[in-house]
């Protein structure tokens, strides 16, 4: 990756409200040991299943910033794509969720600011029951595109 030119995602021009994406993921046991560890989270909750089950949870559970993360990089490589950067979040989290169970995780542009650079998005992930998992509104910068001699003259370089 380091090195390699990516190309950029929509600029805020290229968006239109109502513009969606969607990316189902499966909550496997080894993506989430890789971010336990990333972290070093070592919460048993999300690990032992002899501690979680004595929880109202019955068993080990995804950490909440985990689904966040897969929001982050739903924004980051789908809508509005490389280059976008989540600026404010709010979300909930009303439903736990399992290992190895499906999320389905929706991102939907409802306004466009112009004068800021900005965007709202509202987000919603269900699981596999169709239950709500995470609801929430995001903000987002969009990709800027570079439009110097100098930043065009470069793309000869990557």
């Amino acid at each position: 990756m380091i090195g390699k030119r990516r190309p950029l995602g929509k600029s805020l021009y290229d968006i239109k409200i109502g513009d969606t994406c969607s990316r189902t993921t499966r909550m496997n046991d080894r993506d989430l040991l890789l971010y336990l560890g990333l972290t070093d989270d070592a919460n048993p909750l999300y690990l032992q299943h002899d501690y979680a089950s004595l929880t109202p949870y019955k068993q080990p559970i995804v950490p909440s910033v985990m689904l966040y993360g897969m929001v982050s990089s739903l924004v980051s490589m789908e809508l509005p794509g490389p280059g976008s950067h989540i600026i404010h979040h709010e979300m909930v989290f009303p439903r736990a969720v399992y290992h190895n169970s499906e999320v389905d995780i929706s991102l939907e542009v409802i306004a466009i600011d112009e004068s800021n650079q900005c965007l709202a998005m509202n987000v919603l992930a269900k699981d596999e029951e169709g239950e709500v998992v995470l609801n929430g509104k995001l903000y987002v910068t969009p990709a800027h595109k570079p439009n110097t001699l100098t930043a065009q003259s470069l793309e000869n370089f990557f």
